[in-house]
């Protein structure tokens, strides 16, 4: 069936996070991808030029998703504690849709390459500027909560790794509670360096 270029490329890049999460950058050709896909590798080189602008677009998109997909459920709590909360369980529901996705974003494909390596650095930056911005210690400066805010996304991705290798266990709603207390309890107990 003949799809309007606009619906083959959304398949396209949905088949290529599959495969790529699957095999890894180096291990995957775009003829995995375009058999995976079920065209041709005329066609899937039609929309991507090259296999490297194809993982780069993915690492765009999956950075933007996961980046939105935050900012929405932080935007809809009541005060800072629900913030942290919903932003955990927003992030955790992300890896337990998207599997792959994270794969692919943080996996070590993408570690190994400079400049694949730059999008997950951006994502995690971004993830943590809007977490320092919600880590309110009179007299902290931006720098320390920064540092702190990092602190939580490493936090946050060392869990994934580990809950997507131990059967999900527990699920994400429990999962996202016991990390956002670790959290917010080690947040509450900071107090400005004298």
């Amino acid at each position: 069936m003949r799809l309007p270029a606009p619906e083959r490329r959304a398949q396209l890049v949905r088949t290529a996070v599959s495969v790529f999460a699957e095999h890894g950058y180096h291990a995957t050709s775009m003829n995995d991808v375009a058999i995976a896909a079920g065209v041709t590798k005329p066609v899937l080189y039609q929309h991507f030029s090259s296999k490297r602008d194809l993982f780069i677009e993915l690492l765009d998109d999956i950075g933007n998703e996961l980046r939105d997909t935050i900012a929405k459920a932080t935007a809809e709590a009541a005060g800072p504690r629900q913030q942290i909360e919903f932003g955990f369980r927003a992030y955790f529901r992300f890896v337990g849709e998207q599997t792959d996705a994270f794969k692919v974003l943080f996996g070590a494909g993408a570690r190994r390459d400079p400049e694949f390596a730059s999008f997950a650095r951006a994502v995690e930056s971004s993830i943590a500027t809007t977490i320092a911005e919600l880590i309110v210690v009179e007299g902290e400066p931006v720098s320390q909560r920064l540092l702190l805010a990092h602190s939580i996304v490493g936090m946050t991705e060392s869990a994934s790794r580990y809950w997507l290798a131990h059967d999900r266990e527990p699920d994400v709603d429990a999962l996202a509670a016991q990390l956002s207390q670790l959290a917010w309890s080690g947040l509450r107990g900071i107090s400005a360096a004298e």
